[in-house]
């Protein structure tokens, strides 16, 4: 274990956090960007948000303990008593993910790939092009379809409600425990 003294502790490494903040560049850009001039651009940032949700689940097996699904693997009955816990600002602190947050990081991942391929079905439906394009050829000659799109723009939406849920529960949990979560994802290190 690294450490940069008695009391700090590497807790987030570098994949994860390299993860964490182009995920958020990426799905603001998609989320933003939907104007059919700059179609390209939500296109691009939909397929890196893609790339980085299959390369943390990937990491999520064969990453270090605190990347691992394992080490914040909790029971939902755990997470909401966590949460409960944490209104009441008596909630057990945790090095890594919390109940909660280990819950949201498998909630958005789940959210963000739904997003993702329901917005390559709509892609692939109104304009013939990306990787399911042939697939997406038999609804269009159906006549007009919109199921792909309207399914893209819920789990967009979900993806960003569930954002502003993260948000708060980093910053009630940063008051809570005392810590700055967002600089621990920054620079990788926890008080012990």
């Amino acid at each position: 274990m690294e450490t940069q003294d008695s009391q700090d502790v590497k807790v987030w490494d570098p994949l994860v956090r390299i993860f964490h903040w182009l995920l958020v560049a990426a799905f603001f850009v998609a989320y933003f960007v939907t104007d059919e001039e700059y179609l390209p651009v939500h296109v691009w940032a939909g397929y890196l948000v893609l790339a980085l949700v299959v390369i943390r689940v990937v990491w999520g097996f064969v990453g270090p303990k605190y990347a691992r699904f394992s080490n914040f693997l909790y029971s939902p009955g755990l997470a909401i008593s966590y949460l409960l816990d944490l209104l009441r600002f008596s909630a057990r602190r945790y090095l890594g993910h919390s109940p909660a947050g280990g819950a949201m990081v498998f909630v958005l991942l789940l959210c963000l790939l739904a997003a993702t391929v329901t917005g390559l079905m709509a892609y692939g439906l109104e304009h013939q092009a990306g990787p399911l394009a042939s697939m997406m050829s038999g609804f269009a000659a159906n006549g007009e379809v919109e199921w792909p799109e309207e399914l893209h723009e819920f789990f967009a939406n979900l993806t960003l409600g569930l954002v502003i849920l993260h948000i708060a529960g980093v910053l009630l949990a940063s008051f809570s425990h005392k810590e700055n979560l967002a600089r621990a994802m920054i620079t990788g290190r926890k008080k012990m």
